[in-house]
């Protein structure tokens, strides 16, 4: 059930507002369906949760067609035109770039670029806000970037290094596989972080696009010789904090037409 202010929302009217077959739409139908209250501010909270997680899962498909290699934090490298590797492994923007461009450039030249799974879901989330922003309110927004992993988000983002349990799982939701009996060969191997695409299928940065048995059958192949316990998806999902993004936007928004 979606309320808006509390109030239900006005259903035949936001099915038309989204074409048939869209992540959007595809959102709303698991929301309308589900038994829970889920409750937005406005309309307009919710147009812009429903395109930015669109974005997500746009951004997540981009990064899978790319050539970002995936390599341990040690092994990491990237384009030191736009980014300075640290000696964490992470990459930190470089003061003389525009974001949206460092953004820009990872997808354009992702040849350029190696890193794990975690960082690669940051990556999506900065793709698909650069998109919803725009170039301009996104400079003015996140102009500190450091892609690595939970620990040193942008404020912004901090809630997507949280995992909690949900009772509905939407298209954009960062999931993960854990292998709790990894080979100690492969520590990087004891999960991954996945966006979830909808429709059943998934986005591991070095595994690519599959349905969850094929995670789960990849991951069970890296366990440890006495291992008795296969693999498997978490019920929970991670997300950042939407309303607070909303907000973010809207003042940027504002800031872009008083400078217009």
């Amino acid at each position: 059930m979606i309320l808006i202010k509390n109030e239900p929302a006005d259903t035949a009217t936001l099915m038309r507002l989204y074409p048939v077959n869209t992540t959007e739409s595809q959102i709303l139908r698991i929301l309308l369906s589900d038994e829970g209250r889920h409750n937005f501010s406005s309309e307009e909270r919710l147009d812009f949760e429903l395109k930015l997680r669109s974005e997500i899962v746009r951004a997540a498909e981009a990064l899978n067609r790319s050539r970002l290699a995936f390599r341990v934090f040690r092994e990491s490298f990237c384009n030191k035109e736009y980014w300075d590797r640290m000696p964490d492994g992470g990459f930190a923007l470089k003061a003389s770039v525009k974001p949206s461009e460092a953004v820009r450039d990872i997808y354009k030249n992702s040849h350029k670029y190696g890193t794990e799974c975690a960082t690669a879901m940051l990556i999506v989330y900065y793709k698909s806000l650069l998109e919803v922003f725009g170039d301009e309110a996104f400079d003015n927004t996140f102009t500190r970037i450091y892609l690595m992993n939970w620990y040193r988000i942008e404020p912004l983002l901090r809630e997507v290094g949280l995992m909690g349990r949900a009772d509905v799982y939407l298209p954009g939701d960062r999931r993960y596989f854990k292998n709790p009996d990894v080979d100690p060969a492969t520590p990087e191997l004891q999960g991954e972080n996945v966006i979830d695409l909808g429709g059943g299928f998934y986005y591991g940065h070095g595994f690519g696009r599959h349905r969850a048995e094929v995670f789960i059958k990849m991951l069970n192949r890296n366990r440890a010789d006495d291992a008795d316990e296969e693999a498997y998806l978490m019920d929970t999902a991670g997300n950042p904090n939407y309303g607070k993004l909303y907000e973010a936007y809207r003042r940027a928004q504002t800031a872009l037409e008083r400078t217009a």
